[in-house]
């Protein structure tokens, strides 16, 4: 059974980070102020409430999860406890297994630099534009 708060509303960034979407607040809080998080379609703020039977919209690098919540909680339980504050909805589902299986096929090249050239590669670089 999940536990229910003496209030029918949280704050936005307390519910993401209890419902382990983020490691911290203060992560859940950046990406909210980032824009990165949207309740019902509005670009959220870190202290907004947040009611059972609001949806969100949780961008993180590429991938965009749309959640509708069913429980609310500012406390951070295990993860199996955890999934039970909500519902992923079906199109959100589909989109992020048709990315997984993008990704298994096709790796995007600019994931695998890391930190300047070498010369080696500038001079790659430099061979390939002159063609």
């Amino acid at each position: 059974m999940l536990v229910m708060e003496l209030s029918d509303s949280v704050r936005v960034d307390k519910w993401l980070w209890a419902a382990r979407f983020f490691k911290s607040r203060s992560l859940a809080t950046a990406s909210i102020e980032a824009g990165r998080v949207h309740i019902n379609g509005d670009r959220a703020k870190p202290a907004r409430g947040v009611k059972v039977g609001d949806r969100l919209l949780i961008v993180r690098e590429q991938d965009k999860t749309e959640i509708v919540i069913k429980g609310i909680t500012d406390v951070r339980r295990g993860a199996a406890l955890a999934r039970l504050l909500f519902d992923e909805t079906a199109e959100s589902l589909l989109r992020r297994q048709q990315t997984t299986e993008n990704r298994r096929f096709y790796r995007e090249p600019a994931n695998t630099i890391e930190g300047r050239p070498t010369k080696r590669d500038r001079r790659n670089l430099d061979s390939w534009r002159d063609l």
